[in-house]
């Protein structure tokens, strides 16, 4: 039996990389188109030590038709996993533009080629972004879709699309996930996150903090009406994303249709708890300042992930204090990325 083939869009980056690891695990062959413009290639390196090969990796981007055309001509893929987008919220409200251009053109260009090679089963990374401000935690799949920036408002539009493209044609098998904070990194401490200048997201910041890079946290806002008044997220760690990827790829292959699922942990923690158990982890005290509320944050939500569990068997198994642990291993080793 021939191993499958899984074309990985942005594969190099943080949850594709570790994806790559979860896929080659399940015993597929994992391809990665990545125009590198947020990650890096030494990554290939480091999974080579993970799992033993080198993944291929061709470096492009999924809005160049003729290169997509060329891997689907050149590769029998049997499918996808569409992590390639650009995912800051700051950014997409400052420049809307590019954010549509990449996630929703992207897309659009990813799944023509798709078509157009009979390649029809993808597995495309959302976000729960698309709920915005939720009228409840833990938020369901069934909750009211009103994303308040444009990042999710470009997530949301490519879900509507490629929820039209299966109903045209029913041949096609696609999952959507919504992920929720996905923090922690592999536990062999070889790979991680490691964004490029100031950090978006609170696990990397803490880890900054924690190994000097940074000096203090800047904590935004502490009078929400949450048990400690910080604010309160769903976190779920990388690789409990990864296995779920490749649980969704597993349902996808079985039958047609579409498919849209929470991946999260079902319950939330505060700012405060994440730090408290990264001084745990680390043995590391983390500094920090308590400022303003940042527009456009809500104070607290979280997943609904039991259609998940009844859908894929899939459930997120490692803890928060996993999660620390596994990110400052990361952070401790690799202070400079893959510098």
């Amino acid at each position: 039996m021939t191993t499958q083939t899984i074309l990985v869009t942005g594969g190099a980056g943080f949850i594709g990389s570790h994806t790559c690891v979860a896929l080659a695990e399940a015993g597929y062959e994992p391809l990665i188109l990545d125009n590198l413009g947020n990650s890096d290639r030494r990554v290939i390196g480091r999974l080579e030590r993970i799992i033993g090969k080198a993944p291929r990796l061709i470096v492009g981007d999924v809005r160049d038709r003729a290169l997509l055309d060329r891997v689907f001509r050149e590769t029998p893929i049997s499918g996808v996993i569409h992590f390639a987008g650009l995912k800051a919220v700051g950014d997409s409200v400052a420049d809307p533009i590019t954010y549509y251009d990449n996630n929703v053109n992207g897309s659009f260009v990813l799944a023509a080629a798709m078509h157009a090679a009979g390649v029809q089963t993808l597995i495309f990374s959302s976000s729960a972004t698309v709920y915005g401000d939720p009228d409840r935690s833990p938020i369901p799949e069934t909750a009211a879709l009103r994303p308040a920036n444009p990042y999710g408002h470009s997530k949301r539009m490519v879900e509507q699309a490629l929820a039209d493209l299966q109903h045209a044609h029913p041949a096609w098998r696609i999952a959507l996930l919504r992920y929720f904070n996905p923090v922690g990194a592999h536990e062999s401490g070889l790979i991680g996150e490691h964004p490029q200048g100031k950090p978006n997201n609170l696990m990397p910041f803490v880890s900054q903090v924690a190994v000097g890079l940074r000096e203090r946290l800047a904590v935004h806002g502490g009078d929400y009406p949450t048990p400690d008044g910080t604010g309160v997220r769903d976190y779920v760690h990388v690789m409990d994303l990864a296995e779920g990827h490749v649980a969704a790829l597993r349902h996808a292959e079985k039958q047609p249709g579409l498919t849209t699922l929470n991946l999260g942990t079902g319950h939330g923690a505060s700012v405060l708890e994440v730090v408290k158990a990264f001084e745990r982890a680390s043995g590391q005290p983390i500094a920090y300042d308590v400022g303003p509320r940042r527009p456009g944050d809500v104070p607290a939500y979280w997943g609904d992930p039991t259609l998940a569990e009844a859908t894929l068997g899939w459930r997120a198994r490692r803890g928060l204090d996993q999660m620390c642990a596994d990110s400052w291993r990361w952070q401790q080793g690799n202070p400079n990325g893959y510098e």
